[in-house]
């Protein structure tokens, strides 16, 4: 019993850590992008992506939490992407993109430490992020 209790005590710990720790990243980045859609920025933004995004089934605002999960991290992303009103299609979507292209800066120094071709990793990585978003936008926006 008493190896249980501290079992418990030990994950209660470690959870409060890594919630501590995801909360310092997504709730910035929520609270900035919930400051720009209150301001002319979102709009602006929008509209300027708009085609591209359009090939994904996305609306254009949708390109700040691809950015934002691209350069920092997933965890970013999902604070930006929380922050903008989207179906669950199109969430899906982002979530499959940034499952393949997510942490692109971090991730890929680590590959550049390994002796790994930079310019590989990061080519396969955003072509199957673009190529399953196609995918997926395409496939749910027929499906919805």
């Amino acid at each position: 019993m008493k190896m249980f209790l501290k079992s418990v005590y030990t994950g209660i710990k470690k959870g409060i850590k890594t919630t501590w720790t995801l909360g310092k990243v997504v709730v910035p980045v929520y609270i900035v992008v919930t400051f720009l859609k209150h301001t002319p920025v979102i709009d602006w933004i929008a509209n300027l992506f708009a085609p591209v995004m359009g090939i994904f089934n996305l609306p254009g605002e949708a390109v700040i939490a691809l950015v934002i999960g691209n350069l920092l991290n997933m965890y970013a992303g999902v604070g930006a992407l929380k922050a903008i009103s989207l179906t669950p299609i199109q969430v899906t979507t982002l979530a499959v993109m940034l499952g393949f292209s997510h942490s692109l800066l971090v991730e890929t120094a680590i590959a550049k430490k390994l002796g790994a071709n930079v310019f590989t990793i990061v080519g396969v990585r955003i072509t199957l992020g673009i190529v399953s978003g196609i995918i997926v936008g395409q496939v749910g926006g027929l499906l919805c």
